[in-house]
């Protein structure tokens, strides 16, 4: 396959892909914030009403996907000669410390609860309801965007929909809270409202943390490290290689490595070795440049 051709052809279709694809998501976040929240405060249940702000975090999260994907596509200009895919490690940092922020808010707000509980048999049927449509809306959004996110290799886009499979995680918490409230035991819809506060800042701290590590330059995979040296290794003409070296520009890689030629080699023989072997690289990875020094031995 080669990956330099299905880039070009597919990077427009990627564009559009994540948009429409975050553009749902969307609408079913506006939609779930407004009736959890809204049922929450009806049926008194503080576990829904936790629910509803983690949607809407969601909802936050999805506009900061939008916003990323539309300037992480731009071309490489003078003042940005890599072009500008760290907007999207830029989005995920942002995403998580956000994440983080709401989580400890909730945390905060479901221990003053737990402490002082509200009086059994306060909640009322309705929230479980809609609870478990939540858990199923929230089921089927993130295998459409896992789909998607996959079929266009975006990572951004994975991690957006993993975040989707959290809150329908967080939905069945808040849904088993309201049963054991519904039988009397109303501080388990508190003990919910807990956990997905729990589940919300290890989201938020996983995305910046992950992030951050990008930030200050992370290689590869050990799997797309030793594909790397395969494929200089197998290059004809390549007598050794050394001081490999990679780092991850959003969904993309960047390359240095010193390949080894015959000293005897012509300048001309020297370079089409480690340009065929440099062509190969960003044939087979997602490789946005490699920085090659020929080395005669």
């Amino acid at each position: 396959m080669n990956y330099l051709e299905d880039h070009e052809i597919e990077t427009p279709d990627k564009q559009q892909a994540a948009k429409r694809s975050t553009l749902v998501s969307v609408v079913v976040n506006i939609g779930l914030t407004i009736s959890q929240v809204f049922a929450g405060i009806v049926s008194g249940s503080q576990g829904l009403i936790a629910d509803g702000i983690h949607s809407l975090t969601d909802l936050v999260a999805d506009f900061v996907v939008l916003f990323a994907n539309h300037h992480s596509s731009k071309d490489a200009d003078e003042d940005h000669h890599y072009g500008h895919q760290r907007y999207e490690t830029a989005a995920s940092i942002f995403l998580g410390v956000s994440l983080l922020a709401v989580g400890i808010g909730m945390l905060w707000k479901a221990g003053e609860k737990i402490i002082d509980p509200a009086p059994s048999g306060q909640i009322q049927i309705m929230a479980l309801y809609v609870a478990l449509g939540s858990l199923v809306a929230k089921e089927l959004l993130f295998r459409y965007m896992l789909s998607v996110a996959e079929r266009v290799r975006s990572s951004m886009l994975v991690a957006n929909a993993w975040h989707a499979r959290s809150d329908a995680a967080s939905s069945l918490v808040v849904a088993v809270g309201i049963v054991g409230a519904l039988f009397g035991y109303s501080i388990l819809d508190s003990v919910g409202a807990l956990v997905v506060g729990l589940m919300v800042a290890k989201t938020g701290w996983e995305f910046s943390w992950d992030a951050l590590h990008d930030l200050m330059d992370r290689a590869v995979s050990n799997e797309e490290h030793q594909r790397i040296e395969e494929i200089i290794r197998s290059t004809q003409g390549v007598k050794g290689f050394h001081d490999l070296r990679t780092r991850k520009m959003g969904d993309m890689i960047l390359v240095d490595v010193h390949i080894e030629v015959d000293a005897n080699s012509t300048v001309q023989a020297g370079h089409d070795i480690v340009l065929t072997a440099r062509n190969q690289i960003m044939k087979e990875l997602p490789v946005l440049n490699v920085m090659t020094h020929i080395d005669p031995v």
